[in-house]
């Protein structure tokens, strides 16, 4: 069941906007990402890694203004992106928004979610195109694309299809180059502290500190700039 941070999540109100503000903020231009068809976006990745989060990268993400979305899509976007509340935030500035967590076993990830009352949502198979092949994963997204608590519970995914013996062979930690950006440390902030804290038990999520307060999600990046940190501010 074990768990660990897998990527955060920045939303822009476009990519140029979001590459822009990571080289003026971090002092870096992100890496190539793709399209996701299914939900209309995308996206640029840059890597985190550190030893305590050997597997994090950040993604910034955008509405794709191009993309046409098949008649199967879901009738929201996934982390909250047609939320009117966000749209406005982000077109100011990009923010982070959400983090993801990997695990081995989505479906045991979200029954254990689900005994402690939250609804992550069914498991989408989903896939983009990289220079490496295709990459294949399962992620948590409720039709609604509700993050939940403020962005602090965090979306699951599982790397590869189900049958695949290197389920991590094109993940992007093993695609992107090194950044000179590493993630520190990521707290959550939050009113219901206790029940985000006995989700992410259930999920054996450690290295994420969890205290109670007014919502926040802080990431603090080590980068070119020195010490940066990265706040939701309960958007």
């Amino acid at each position: 069941m074990h768990t660990q941070i897998d990527h955060l999540v920045i939303v822009a109100k476009s990519l140029e906007q979001g590459v822009q503000w990571c080289e003026d903020t971090l002092g870096i231009t992100p890496g190539p990402g793709g399209e996701h068809t299914l939900y209309g976006t995308h996206n640029r990745l840059f890597k985190v890694a550190s030893p305590s989060n050997p597997m994090a990268y950040v993604e910034i993400i955008a509405i794709d203004p191009k993309a046409v979305r098949p008649k199967r899509a879901c009738p929201t976007r996934w982390y909250d992106m047609d939320d009117p509340a966000l749209q406005k935030a982000v077109a100011k500035e990009p923010r982070l928004v959400h983090f993801v967590v990997n695990t081995p076993d989505i479906r045991a990830a979200r029954m254990a979610v689900r005994m402690q009352g939250i609804d992550r949502g069914p498991a989408i198979s989903a896939s983009r195109r990289t220079n490496r092949g295709t990459l294949n994963w399962q992620i948590s997204v409720r039709a609604d694309g509700q993050r939940l608590f403020d962005g602090c519970m965090p979306t699951l995914i599982q790397w590869g299809k189900p049958e695949a013996t290197d389920p991590l062979k094109l993940h992007p930690r093993n695609t992107l180059t090194r950044s000179g950006v590493t993630l520190q440390s990521l707290e959550v902030i939050h009113p219901s502290a206790a029940k985000l804290q006995a989700a992410y038990d259930a999920i054996e999520l450690n290295r994420v500190t969890v205290t109670e307060g007014p919502a926040n999600l802080k990431a603090t990046l080590q980068t070119p700039k020195g010490v940066v940190v990265l706040e939701s501010l309960g958007l």
